[in-house]
């Protein structure tokens, strides 16, 4: 059953990609494991950079959320350096409902929209709390640097 929703999820990809998003899997022997692409999104500090991630579907998809994780570096206080995502849809938000789609936009969306109050990397959320321009130029430095 996880097979043939991640096939047809990656059928509706195909026909109608998410703006700035790509996925798809890394090769043709295991569908339960797919890279994705996002870029940057323009207005935001991380406009210009591409950004890969991995994502890995468990065997009940969609019952369960994939698990996704950021491979190219990424400075924003919901990633930590490790690539992982504080998103509540990864985790008990999750609904057989979502998408890969809807998740690449919503991740997506999270570059644009960081959540301080929330964070995976407080450190950084304070910055971004307290000083945003600072915020935005370490976040386009690193963009620069690792995402290019």
């Amino acid at each position: 059953m996880a097979l043939k929703r991640i096939q047809k999820e990656l059928s509706d990809l195909a026909k109608d990609p998410p703006a700035n998003c790509s996925a798809g899997p890394v090769d043709d022997k295991d569908n339960f494991h797919w890279q994705a692409t996002i870029m940057g999104p323009e207005g935001s500090p991380y406009q210009g950079g591409v950004f890969f991630l991995n994502i890995h579907f468990p065997t009940d998809y969609p019952f369960k959320p994939p698990k996704i994780n950021f491979v190219t570096r990424i400075y924003h206080p919901n990633i930590n350096q490790n690539g992982a995502i504080c998103l509540d849809i990864l985790k008990d938000q999750w609904s057989p409902a979502l998408t890969i789609s809807k998740v690449l936009l919503s991740i997506s969306s999270l570059l644009t929209d960081p959540n301080p109050d929330d964070p995976l990397v407080p450190e950084i959320a304070n910055i971004f709390k307290q000083d945003k321009n600072k915020y935005e130029q370490l976040a386009r430095e690193q963009t620069k640097k690792y995402a290019q």
